[in-house]
């Protein structure tokens, strides 16, 4: 695939605030695949893969005018009641097609799933029909085609099914099946690469003391990536060492497809990926007005993209889902995605103050909104209780029970 440019997250000269929509419309403009394709997957090995090319049916579905019931087939349509119809010897079966015709005026016995004889268009239940002494006594009229489906009906031959881009479902691997499609070709699985930095963090099972962190970030981001789909690539944890920081980069500009970075990225004494980005690669700090998440860096690390989110969890896992999930979906090979959210009445206040959007960890019990009782962005303990975001745009705000916000269900970013 054609490589990034390496100055795709260049902000404009004098931009130094960066709102919410117009990071992501940038992101998205600039962004394209950067993975491989897999030719001839087997379907057994497609679920929640990235299809790379747009999918012909071979055939149609269904093939041939079939019966949706049991009962008996004629020509339609029916419009004299009572009627009476002699039966042909015979049947048509699911598997077991009926090989002659059907004369005019007269039946044959018919299953569910079977093909509809030549001669025949129509069928009658068995429940709206009778046999007395040979004849088959129809009891009401019937228009033409009815209780039948026909072929073609679903999907003609030669139609596009499924869209390159899509990422494969069990419904849409059924699609496929029944059209005769044993195998497609994949995008390969984006893979995105994942480090902690900071010493003061230190990884879960090390031993700590009072003025060390357990690494939450890393364990989080991984579990979301492979949520996600995507093959995840452990860089480790680095030291607040430029050599280290180096290192762990090189591994990830060698082995993966983007690379997600936790702390480092603002402009302090030991802020080395942010450093170490400006000086082996190219960098852009962007100073996004959300809360949380404000700081996020935008890179090109040779000829990898890196970005570098704030080393919070809660500000690590809302910028990861609103600007990295459809980053990474882009860059995939699927197609950029907005979440989708659903205006629901709050049941909490809010004195919201103008100049920055908010996410809000939130969930919905009896069908209204309820939101976390800190918004401090280190409090973990609300990621485990949130099922959702509540996004509040950049303008003032009075919210209280009952007012309309829009809830996002993490569902929408594919967990």
């Amino acid at each position: 695939m054609k490589p990034l440019r390496n100055d795709c997250f260049a902000l404009p000269p004098g931009v130094n605030w960066t709102p919410v929509e117009e990071a992501l419309a940038r992101l998205k403009e600039r962004l394209h695949p950067v993975v491989e394709i897999e030719s001839a997957v087997p379907l057994a090995q497609c679920n929640g893969r990235i299809l790379a090319r747009d999918v012909l049916a071979p055939r149609a579905h269904p093939p041939s005018t079939n019966s949706a019931v049991d009962g008996y087939a004629f020509a339609g349509p029916l419009t004299d009641v009572p009627a009476q119809m002699p039966l042909v010897e015979g049947r048509s079966a699911a598997g077991v097609p009926y090989q002659g015709s059907v004369p005019a005026g007269a039946a044959i016995r018919i299953l569910t799933g079977a093909v509809v004889p030549a001669g025949a268009d129509t069928v009658v239940l068995d429940e709206d029909c009778e046999l007395v002494e040979g004849l088959l006594h129809l009891n009401g009229t019937l228009k033409k085609g009815a209780n039948t489906r026909r072929a073609g009906e679903d999907i003609c031959a030669g139609d596009a099914i499924i869209k390159a881009g899509t990422k494969l479902t069990p419904t849409q691997i059924s699609v496929l099946a029944s059209v005769g499609v044993s195998a497609v070709d994949l995008f390969k699985p984006l893979r995105v690469g994942v480090l902690s930095t900071g010493d003061e963090v230190k990884p879960v099972g090390a031993e700590v003391t009072d003025w060390q962190i357990y690494d939450a970030n890393r364990p989080m981001l991984m579990a979301l990536i492979s949520q996600l789909g995507y093959e995840v690539v452990d860089l480790g944890h680095a030291l607040d060492r430029p050599e280290e920081v180096v290192m762990a980069l090189d591994k990830g500009a060698q082995t993966c497809d983007l690379i997600l970075t936790s702390g480092g990225i603002s402009a302090g004494d030991e802020d080395h990926v942010s450093k170490t980005l400006k000086s082996e690669g190219e960098i852009s700090n962007w100073r996004i007005a959300l809360k949380p998440g404000r700081p996020l860096a935008l890179a090109m690390y040779k000829a990898t993209p890196v970005v570098g989110l704030p080393g919070n969890p809660v500000a690590a896992w809302v910028c990861t889902l609103r600007f990295a999930a459809p980053a990474m979906a882009l860059l995939s090979g699927s197609e950029w995605f907005e979440p989708q959210g659903y205006l629901m009445p709050a049941n909490f206040y809010k004195n919201k103050k103008p100049g920055r959007s908010e996410l809000l960890r939130a969930r919905v019990r009896d069908g209204k909104v309820e939101v976390f009782s800190s918004e401090g962005s280190g409090r973990v303990t609300g990621l485990a209780w949130s099922e959702g975001l509540v996004d509040l745009d950049e303008s003032a705000q009075q919210i209280e029970p009952g007012t309309p916000v829009c809830y996002i269900p993490y569902s929408s970013f594919g967990l």
